[in-house]
């Protein structure tokens, strides 16, 4: 502790470049043990200095800076203690200590080499969701509006110096946790969630596909926007299938009831690869069947054909789990499930309990 309190002194901004360099070498090799970084979080002063120092002219030390932010960010404790100095610190007139702020600004300066550092930072500091609301607010007096913040992230080629924003893709899905984001991604008048859609099948990068897969997901918990997600303006139904549509043949009679964008796929076409975005899609689709409207429309749409030949390729049993309880619901008749909205059914304790108990039986089974 004394040699980090020590360490301080050569991290003020007038301190000279290479005796800088060489604390906060030091500093980021600290954030790299769950120790260490409990040490930090006893320095607030220090804390405030790294966030300066992403602000630096030097290359080498904002980055370092930004390296040792996203290490600290990632634990919980972390990302509460910047998100209490970004709240509370003034700016002295040439440093912003609101470390949302200096994200947002990085992101959004098509120059900055720090913006994906700041994405990721920013996805540390979502993660929890009882800090989302907190971040939100921040967010909305960056001096950035939310459409700037989506038209950089669905840019081909936003940033000039190599950054490409995927981490945004994660910091959508957690906040989208908040039912105020989700108003704005589903505004009727604004066609965001519409351009967000096409990269659940984005090749480039996992982590934008599952962040937007997140996203949609978060979106369909909001069973008043089912018929409007569903219909031909949004078709979501179309973008959360395709990831987990093969090669499989169907006749022309099935084929006709799918989405045009599921008719006639390609001998070559592949499953999502990774699971945990499988299992995110499926888990969207299982909202989607809450409401009557929902469950109808994913029936005449055909959805039950494409997660039976996914049902036959899948070997997860989390995953199958998932699959079957879509299916279970999209099999029966609406008579037979009795309810409108699935969200209306109250069930005992013990009877959630059991049922919990009985998926993990299935899934720890050989």
């Amino acid at each position: 502790m004394e040699s980090l309190q020590e360490i301080c002194q050569y991290l003020n901004p007038n301190t000279r470049l290479d005796l800088k360099a060489v604390a906060l070498e030091n500093v980021l090799s600290v954030t790299g043990t769950t120790e260490g970084r409990e040490l930090l979080l006893k320095l607030p002063d220090l804390l405030t200095q790294l966030i300066a120092l992403t602000q630096e002219s030097s290359a080498a030390i904002s980055k370092d800076a930004a390296l040792a932010l996203i290490n600290i960010t990632a634990d919980e404790a972390g990302a509460s203690a910047f998100l209490l100095i970004s709240e509370t610190q003034p700016e002295d007139g040439k440093y912003n200590y609101n470390l949302i702020h200096v994200c947002i600004s990085c992101i959004m300066d098509k120059e900055s080499i720090l913006a994906d550092p700041c994405c990721m930072i920013l996805s540390n500091m979502t993660r929890p969701q009882h800090l989302v609301d907190r971040v939100i607010a921040l967010i909305e007096t960056s001096g950035y509006t939310w459409d700037s913040i989506v038209a950089a992230f669905t840019a081909k080629h936003y940033n000039n110096s190599g950054a490409n924003l995927h981490y945004l893709g994660p910091v959508f899905s957690n906040l989208s946790q908040s039912p105020h984001v989700r108003r704005y991604l589903m505004d009727k008048e604004r066609s965001v969630i519409q351009r967000l859609l096409p990269f659940t099948e984005y090749a480039g990068s996992l982590v934008r596909r599952g962040g937007i897969a997140g996203t949609l997901k978060n979106c369909c918990f909001d069973v008043q926007n089912h018929e409007w997600l569903l219909s031909p303006e949004v078709d979501i139904l179309s973008y959360l299938l395709l990831p987990l549509a093969g090669p499989e043949e169907f006749d022309d009679e099935d084929n006709d009831k799918l989405p045009t964008s599921l008719q006639y796929l390609s001998e070559t076409k592949q499953r999502e690869p990774d699971l945990d975005i499988r299992i995110i899609l499926l888990e969207a689709l299982a909202q989607l069947c809450a409401t009557r409207k929902g469950r109808e429309i994913l029936r005449t749409q055909n959805t039950y054909i494409i997660l039976r030949e996914y049902h036959k390729w899948e070997q997860d049993k989390n995953a199958l789990l998932t699959c079957e309880n879509v299916v279970d619901i999209l099999i029966r008749t609406e008579e037979e499930i009795g309810l409108d909205n699935l969200k209306d059914i109250e069930v005992p304790s013990e009877y959630t309990e059991k049922f919990h108990k009985m998926d993990q039986d299935f899934i720890n089974s050989t």
